[in-house]
């Protein structure tokens, strides 16, 4: 009996897996077993730390704002800051407030002290 020449299904799908783990080191890029191992390792972690770095982000920018406002005065905080926003009904997010906080103090104070200045005049005169 002749030989039966395969077909090029599997080939074409551990090609397409060399191709994903050639820059892994050693075995992990040259045997098929652990290339595909290493494949389902690499994108379980790529997934598991997309959230983990937006977590990351909002925490750097909680304390880049915190740090700046805390200057501003000792009784005066992040958390204040947030709830002064949403009372106001100002749309500044998170980034966009710790962008303002690292190039322009300045410009944030402003923003805080105004918060601050209608907030307690509302208070005081019993509109809230």
């Amino acid at each position: 009996m002749t030989r039966i020449r395969r077909g090029y299904i599997a080939r074409r799908r551990r090609t397409k897996m060399r191709l994903f783990a050639s820059s892994f080191r050693g075995a992990h890029s040259r045997l098929t077993r652990t290339m595909t191992q290493q494949k389902i390792r690499a994108l379980v972690s790529s997934h598991r730390d997309r959230d983990r770095q937006k977590r990351n982000f909002r925490r750097l920018w909680i304390t880049r704002i915190n740090a700046v406002i805390r200057e501003i005065g000792v009784s005066y905080s992040y958390s204040r800051l947030i709830h002064n926003l949403y009372k106001k009904q100002v749309l500044l997010n998170r980034k966009i407030l710790a962008q303002i906080a690292i190039s322009k103090k300045d410009c944030l104070y402003m923003i805080s002290n105004e918060i601050i200045k209608e907030v307690d005049w509302k208070e005081s005169t019993g509109i809230i």
